[in-house]
């Protein structure tokens, strides 16, 4: 069976671009192939020191991120679908030391969400904010992942795992590690044109970001639906004054566009041909602030009906399957480059 695996983030609120982007598309994702293949949605603990964090609330933001999967329609009693914490595979950590000495630093030097997270935090920043790519790498490689739904932010993240599986098994001349797919393969599978990617809403050249201190730039999870709905109608547009879905020269009415057909289970393209020409941007904004409201109102109250108890025993039978697969996939490694027999 081929395994398809993604995590997100703990330590900050998720956005709707969070869950629009990654938890949308791996639920649509599980529900399709969980019958033939391995879901890991784990979540990435670890990764959630690269950037300043309050610890004493990482733990109830972790049982959180899990209720999340479950209230986005993950079907956690399927056997096929395994949800794990990423600290709880203590492989991942070793396995990530390992890659670091089988990748070069300018390849390392290269990311770019290491150049743009450093200018966020330019006050803080750590070896591992520039080192978790490898841990990444490790989160994938651990379990012969070949699909990693994601952001098109990650793709080159997604690229150096490739490159640092094909050196080490070229070095040790067998096939210690799937190799996962390509972008375009992975695009392909994801059933998207190209990487996904939900804007600001006060920048629309950047992303929407969860870590972002500018609250009116982002909606998370957990925003009041009716604050959400206002952040909607004061987002940044321009000044065109016709709508047309143009990602480069209207970045901010084709962002709306997007994220009315997401949350709304629309095809883009009929929102485009709803939409195109129109000069109103007023219109357009009501529409996707009523959208958006009705969406979190709906989510929050599913969130509210799952219990700690029920993730906590879904995480502990995750982890004995992760620690299992992960441990047989580390001793491959650990003989190859010499560590046991």
């Amino acid at each position: 069976m081929q395994t398809i695996l993604t995590g997100i983030r703990a330590n900050e609120e998720p956005t709707i671009g969070n869950f629009i982007g990654a938890y949308k598309t791996m639920i649509n994702l599980a529900n399709e192939h969980a019958a033939d293949s391995r879901i890991n949605m784990f979540v990435p603990d670890l990764h959630s020191f690269t950037t300043p964090i309050d610890h004493d609330k990482l733990y109830a933001q972790v049982i959180k991120g899990v209720k999340y999967y479950i209230a986005a329609g993950l079907d956690v009693n399927n056997p096929n679908i395994h949800v794990y914490r990423q600290s709880h595979v203590p492989a991942h950590s070793e396995l990530a030391w390992i890659l670091d000495c089988f990748t070069y630093f300018g390849e390392a030097s290269r990311m770019t969400q290491f150049k743009e997270k450093s200018e966020e935090h330019a006050d803080a920043i750590t070896v591992g904010l520039f080192n978790y790519p490898i841990l990444m790498a490790a989160d994938i490689l651990l379990y012969d992942a070949k699909y990693i739904p994601l952001g098109e932010d990650q793709f080159q993240h997604l690229e150096l795992a490739r490159d640092i599986a094909t050196r080490f098994n070229n070095k040790f001349g067998k096939e210690i590690f799937t190799i996962p797919a390509p972008e375009r393969e992975q695009v392909k599978f994801m059933h998207l044109e190209n990487g996904l990617r939900i804007r600001s809403l006060t920048d629309p050249s950047k992303k929407m970001s969860k870590s972002s201190t500018n609250e009116k730039s982002k909606i998370s999870l957990n925003d009041d639906p009716e604050e959400a709905a206002k952040k909607i109608m004061s987002a940044t547009t321009d000044s065109i004054g016709k709508i047309n879905f143009d990602m480069v020269n209207q970045p901010g009415i084709s962002n709306l566009m997007t994220i009315k057909a997401m949350l709304a289970g629309q095809d883009i393209h009929d929102v485009i041909t709803q939409y195109a020409g129109l000069d109103r941007y007023g219109d357009l904004k009501r529409d996707v602030a009523d959208v958006v409201k009705s969406f979190l109102t709906d989510f929050q109250e599913r969130v509210a009906k799952i219990s700690d108890e029920d993730v906590e025993r879904y995480l502990a039978e995750g982890e004995a399957y992760a620690n299992e697969v992960a441990k047989a996939k580390l001793a491959e490694v650990q003989r190859a480059v010499g560590l046991i027999r």
